[in-house]
């Protein structure tokens, strides 16, 4: 495990990265952890952020790429709804990076 410092606090991390405790999880902490990832968060990476979040309070689990990719879709249109608009705002597996990013556990299925 590794620890990420936030504002003097330090917040521990498992071994992929991902935030140990949930509650832990708060927008300095999510900026944190998107500097690790090389992303500066803006107003169209935050709206994702928010969404998986929201995906997460009502299914209790991370989703991984497909169940993702369709929840965008269904939530922000056709445009959005993309594996390849996400995957610019979050480059390599965007379902990792998305869940790492807003606090969540490492979704499913994903390797």
């Amino acid at each position: 495990m590794k620890d990420l410092i936030v504002n003097n606090s330090s917040i521990p991390l498992d071994n992929d990265g991902y935030l140990v405790n949930l509650g832990d999880w708060n927008q300095d902490v999510a900026n944190a952890l998107a500097l690790d990832e090389q992303i500066e968060l803006r107003k169209n990476h935050w709206e994702i952020i928010t969404l998986i979040r929201r995906f997460y309070e009502t299914f209790e689990l991370a989703p991984s790429q497909r169940p993702l990719v369709k929840f965008v879709k269904e939530q922000l249109g056709e445009e959005k709804g993309r594996s390849i608009y996400l995957m610019k705002l979050f480059p390599g597996s965007p379902a990792k990076v998305i869940a790492r990013i807003a606090g969540l556990p490492r979704p499913t299925n994903c390797f």
